[in-house]
């Protein structure tokens, strides 16, 4: 979807002022956010797709309104009603109200360390072989889907290079809706900052994606 989250190439938004020696977090709460979806992820019931399509489905006002972890939170809460883990009530009142969605798992914090080591692979293997090659011209798609899409909105319709074939992969735009993985083959594909932004593009610019299979075509 096209969604607040995508800014590339967007104008309007000041800025960007990199903090120096800028701190992991800037609050107490933010530690807790980052718990608290880590946890409510490692109960099983949604994708980490599933969880950034919430996050990017937030009204643009809110999205744009909101910091970081306060989008996390806001995502949070719609998945967690979404799978019939708390009610609008309970979310009013801030406290359980009755017995809701039982997890499928539950993260100890004795378990922590490792998981987070682990981490969460989606390389997959992929039967067909990779349809592009290192040095090929490609098309991305000119797409606009009402789901989930990785594919960035200002480089559909534009030619770009292969530059790398990175392996198979779940794929976002099915796994964020429960489609299953339908692993694709992952392409890092160059574009040109002219051919992006035009005469006002920095001549000197590449842009680098990474690029699902099916998001790419033949240029």
């Amino acid at each position: 979807m096209n969604g607040p989250q995508d800014l590339g190439g967007q104008m309007g938004f000041g800025p960007i002022a990199p903090e120096k020696d800028e701190p992991i977090f800037h609050g107490e709460w933010e530690k807790r956010a980052l718990g608290v979806t880590l946890v409510a992820g490692a109960m099983g019931a949604w994708t980490i797709d599933e969880s950034r399509h919430a996050r990017e489905s937030l009204h643009p006002a809110d999205y744009y309104s909101s910091s970081y972890y306060e989008i996390w939170i806001k995502a949070l809460e719609v998945l967690l009603l979404r799978h019939g883990f708390v009610s609008d009530a309970e979310l009013r009142k801030g406290r359980a109200l009755g017995t809701g969605a039982a997890p499928k798992r539950v993260l100890k914090a004795t378990d922590v360390p490792a998981v987070l080591a682990r981490g969460g692979p989606c390389d997959r293997a992929v039967a067909s072989a990779p349809m592009y090659r290192p040095g090929q011209r490609v098309r991305a798609r000119n797409m606009h889907p009402q789901g989930h899409t990785r594919l960035p909105r200002y480089v559909r319709g534009h030619v770009g290079r292969v530059e790398a074939v990175r392996g198979g992969f779940v794929l976002p735009d099915t796994n964020a809706h429960g489609h299953g993985e339908n692993p694709e083959w992952v392409y890092t594909v160059v574009f040109d900052g002219r051919d992006l932004w035009g005469a006002d593009g920095d001549p000197t610019l590449t842009v680098s994606v990474d690029a699902w299979e099916n998001y790419l075509e033949p240029a």
